[in-house]
């Protein structure tokens, strides 16, 4: 029954994108299906096919290992800290940021990672029936994040469409770096984790292409100079500066954590007043649970679950990571698989003011403004990837 229940929830999360669609006649339904029997596959595979599954658990392991390389540069600073009977969440989940980001910046300094990204977008380009920037920005997105991917894709930007545009601020809600990994592996499954990952980049595309339907002709359909082709600074400089951003990216986090958690407890506090039962996870439970729900779970676990949906968008993903992590290995293998590819992914109400800010940065301001005014777009976009990752994940997992 509960699996049927998440099959009739794929469908209805692609049925809300269509009451949704800005242009409902315009919807490229071969390429929505096409990328949705990709996914299917991807998923089976990572899933259900022993290889698969070998292959995302040598990936795991292969995370856990950089984290604990990571950790001896952390034992060397700050022993205490790690040799500790509990790690805090700054030492466990953050810290190691400082290695990542550096290694990836690393392998994109010396032209890894743009070889990857171009060749993997392009086939997906192929098999997508997708323009081919859109494709080559979702896998850009997987490897280096929104942030990044929007700025070494600037001149691309700012010779498109500004429909174009809009669509990949969409799907810019929807990504997660491949350095958060490290990150999130630490708090929640890392194999479901890595298995969220590559299916947001496809739900991204399939979501886009039903809530923003763009028509790109093949004269237009064209990849402008990438700004990774620009001369570059010298290698300890930009080591200099990748170590400085992923101390800021450590910062941020913990300042985001922090405030929100501290502005949950407020409102919480608030709403006490008014009744001992009211609280912002009460409210959100109620709002989500018909989305939990057609996650394929029992009642009790769809509540527990929309609680949780609901305070990620309000917050971020840490959040819940952090609410959940001493027992998010105690919940049904359903439950635990759902939750984990719900919250990975930076969709919140905070990822939207970094997308519009971004793009104010790269465009002229009458441009930018339709970004902004398109904002309720945006987060629909983020949720209804979170939901069909988690629904076409969860839908080889019980």
């Amino acid at each position: 029954m509960f699996l049927l229940i998440n099959i009739v929830g794929i469908f209805a999360f692609l049925g809300v994108g269509v009451l949704i669609s800005k242009n409902r006649r315009a919807i490229p339904w071969r390429t929505v299906t096409q990328l949705l029997i990709l996914n299917l596959i991807m998923a089976g595979f990572l899933n259900m096919v022993p290889i698969g599954r070998e292959i995302v658990r040598l990936a795991a392991e292969g995370f856990s290992q950089f984290i604990n390389i990571a950790f001896e540069g952390i034992r060397f600073a700050l022993p205490n800290w790690v040799d500790a009977p509990q790690m805090n969440f700054i030492t466990a989940a953050l810290l190691p940021l400082l290695m990542i980001v550096p290694v990836f910046d690393i392998l994109t300094y010396i032209g890894f990672l743009p070889f990857v990204i171009r060749w993997i977008g392009r086939g997906l380009s192929i098999i997508g029936r997708t323009p081919k920037f859109e494709s080559f920005y979702a896998i850009e997105m997987m490897f280096l994040g929104n942030n990044d991917a929007l700025a070494v894709s600037r001149l691309q930007i700012q010779n498109m469409k500004m429909d174009r545009n809009q669509t990949l601020a969409m799907m810019s809600m929807s990504c997660v770096s491949a350095a958060m990994v490290g990150a999130y592996s630490q708090l929640m499954p890392a194999e479901y984790v890595l298995a969220a990952i590559p299916l947001n980049v496809i739900n991204a595309l399939i979501v886009t292409n039903i809530l923003f339907p763009v028509q790109v002709a093949p004269e237009d359909d064209v990849i402008y100079g990438l700004d990774e082709n620009k001369e570059k600074p010298p290698f300890f400089s930009y080591l200099s500066d990748s170590i400085m951003n992923a101390g800021r990216l450590v910062f941020i986090v913990t300042c985001s954590v922090i405030t929100f958690v501290a502005l949950a407890a407020l409102i919480n506090a608030i709403l006490g007043v008014f009744h001992p039962a009211l609280s912002l996870e009460n409210i959100l439970g109620c709002i989500m649970f018909p989305f939990a729900w057609l996650l394929g779970l029992p009642v009790d676990e769809a509540f527990q679950l929309a609680q949780y949906m609901g305070k990620k968008l309000i917050t971020n993903e840490f959040v819940v990571m952090l609410d959940v992590k001493d027992y998010v290995l105690s919940f049904s293998p359903h439950l635990r698989a759902v939750l984990t590819m719900f919250v990975t992914s930076f969709a919140n109400f905070g990822t939207i003011g970094i997308i519009v800010g971004i793009f104010k940065g790269l465009l002229p301001d009458e441009k930018a403004a339709i970004i902004s005014r398109n904002v309720l777009y945006m987060m629909l976009s983020g949720i209804l990837v979170s939901l069909l990752t988690a629904a076409l994940g969860g839908l080889f997992i019980w």
